[in-house]
C-alpha cells in the first residue's frame, strides 16, 4: 500500500484492485474529510462501488482509517508468511497482491480475511480516537461491573468497525457462486477475530495506587495478535464445497451454503478460513499463476523448518555468500543530550536459493 501524499493517497479494496485519490475533482468524485481537505477519487479508475462511496461520504474521515488498516494487513500478511514459498508478495501493479487473488485457495482465504480484519481493527480504533466523526467510544458498558470494579472509560468501538467493515468489504463481492460465498465467510472470519480477541483492561485506583477500586473498558487486541490468530487459521483451513439444500422454505441464506468437502468433517465455524482449491506450485516461477517462486529468496541452512534450504528451495540447493556489514554499536547517552556510538563490521553469511 503506497502513500505518498494527501494528494495521492493509494489503497485496495478487497478484490485486490487498487482504489486512488487525485487531484481532479468532479461532481462525482469529490469528498472532504474531517479537516475539510478536499479529497477526490480517481474516477477512471472504477474501483469503488457507490455504495462504497456513499460510505465514505457519510464518515467523514474514515477514509484515512481504512487506507491504514490496509497498510496493516499487508504488513502483517508478509510478516506472517516471511518464512514461507509464498511470502505474500506484492506489486505496484493494478492487481497489488496478484493473481492469487482469483484463486480459490488457502492464501487467497488469508488474504480476505487479513484485510477485512484490518478495516474492522482500524476503523474501531479511530473511532475511540475520534478521528471519524460519525463514531465515538463504545460507552454502553457502564456502571458495576464486580465487586472491586466497575465499567468506564473509552472501550473500542468495535460494533461499528465491524458494521463498516461489512458494508465497505464486502460490498464489493457479487454473484452467488463458490468464489462468492468463500470470500464473504473469510471477510467474516477476519471481523469475528478481531471482535472475539478484545480483551478487558482496567486501571486502578486508590491511595498510594492500592487498587481498591478499578475502572474497566474493552480494548482491542493488538494486530500482531489477530495477525497470529488468522495464520493458525490458515494451518487448519477448511476445504469445502458449494452446498444447495434445495428446499423451496429454505431462506436465500440457507438455500447456497459452504459445506465440508469430506461430509466426515464438521462444517467450518464462523470464525474458520475455507477454500475449494489446492494452492499452487509456489516453488518456480508462473505467469499463468502469478508465482514469484522462491530462486533468489535467503534460507536457513540449520533449520529443518519451512524457512530451511531444503524446503524453501524446493529440493535445488542454495548457494552461499559472505558480506561484511558495518553497523552503529556500543552507544552511549552523555548528559545531556547527545549520545555516541562505535562503528562495528561484522561478516554474514548468506544463504541464497537456486
Amino acid at each position: 500500500l503506497a502513500l505518498s501524499s494527501l494528494s495521492n493517497t493509494l489503497a485496495v479494496n478487497n478484490s485486490g484492485r487498487w482504489w486512488g485519490i487525485i487531484n481532479v475533482a468532479s461532481s462525482t468524485n469529490l469528498l472532504t474529510d474531517s479537516k475539510n481537505v478536499q479529497l477526490v477519487l480517481d474516477p477512471s479508475l472504477q474501483l469503488l462501488s457507490r455504495k462504497q462511496r456513499k460510505l465514505i461520504r457519510q464518515n467523514p474521515g474514515v477514509l484515512h482509517s481504512v487506507s491504514s488498516g490496509l497498510q496493516s494487513a499487508i504488513k502483517e500478511c508478509k510478516w506472517q508468511f516471511r518464512n514461507r514459498r509464498w511470502n505474500c508478495p506484492t506489486s505496484q501493479g493494478p492487481n497489488i497482491f496478484g493473481k492469487i487473488v482469483n484463486r480459490g485457495c488457502r492464501e487467497t482465504a488469508f488474504i480476505f480475511a487479513i484485510t477485512s480484519a484490518g478495516v474492522t481493527h482500524s476503523v474501531a480504533r479511530s473511532c475511540s480516537e475520534g478521528s471519524i466523526e460519525s463514531c465515538t467510544c463504545d460507552y454502553r458498558r457502564r456502571g458495576p461491573g464486580g465487586p472491586d470494579w466497575h465499567w468506564g472509560g473509552c472501550s473500542d468501538n468495535i460494533d461499528f468497525g465491524r458494521l463498516f467493515g461489512r458494508e465497505f468489504v464486502d460490498s464489493s463481492e457479487k454473484g452467488r457462486d463458490l468464489r462468492f460465498l468463500m470470500n464473504l465467510h473469510n471477510n467474516e472470519a477476519g471481523r469475528m477475530t478481531v471482535f472475539s480477541e478484545m480483551r478487558q483492561e482496567c486501571k486502578c485506583h486508590g491511595m498510594s495506587g492500592s487498587c481498591t477500586v478499578r475502572t474497566c473498558w474493552m480494548r482491542l487486541p493488538t494486530f500482531r495478535a489477530v495477525g497470529d490468530f488468522l495464520k493458525d487459521r490458515f494451518d487448519g483451513a477448511s476445504r469445502v464445497i458449494y452446498g444447495n439444500k434445495g428446499s423451496n422454505r429454505a431462506s436465500r441464506v440457507e438455500l447456497h451454503h459452504l459445506e465440508p468437502e469430506n461430509p466426515a468433517h464438521k462444517p467450518p465455524s464462523p470464525h474458520d478460513l475455507v477454500y475449494f482449491e489446492k494452492s499452487p506450485n509456489f516453488c518456480t516461477y508462473s505467469g499463468k499463476t502469478g508465482t514469484a517462486g522462491t530462486a533468489g529468496r535467503f534460507c536457513n541452512s540449520s533449520s529443518p523448518g519451512l524457512d530451511g534450504c531444503e524446503l524453501l528451495c524446493c529440493g535445488r540447493g542454495y548457494r552461499t555468500r559472505t558480506q561484511r556489514v558495518t553497523e552503529r554499536c556500543n552507544c552511549t547517552f552523555h548528559w545531556c543530550c547527545h549520545v555516541s556510538c562505535l562503528n562495528c563490521t561484522n561478516t554474514q553469511v548468506l544463504h541464497e536459493c537456486l
